[in-house]
């Protein structure tokens, strides 16, 4: 699943939406997250990803978060959940 450039609270309900739809279609499979075309954000953006984990971890589907841009990474790292997004050191 790849995020769009624009994901700030505006987006956030159609991507959870998103989430969804590729956790009911990996049969179990892991689901990538690509965060790599993320431009515009806000702290609905780091919401966003510890939601789909969660979600992720309720379906009983891993879901790992790759292409995170580094200021989505010190934004997480600023709220203390970089660790739980398992996200790479800035």
């Amino acid at each position: 699943m790849k995020l769009p450039e624009i994901a700030t609270l505006e987006q956030a309900p159609g991507l959870l939406g998103r989430v969804d739809a590729a956790l009911a279609a990996a049969g179990g499979a892991p689901v990538v997250i690509d965060a790599s075309a993320l431009r515009d954000f806000d702290t609905s953006a780091v919401a966003l990803l510890l939601e789909a984990r969660r979600r992720g971890k309720r379906a009983n589907v891993e879901v790992r978060i790759d292409g995170v841009p580094p200021k989505l990474v010190e934004l997480a790292r600023l709220y203390g959940v970089d660790e739980l997004l398992s996200l790479p050191p800035a």
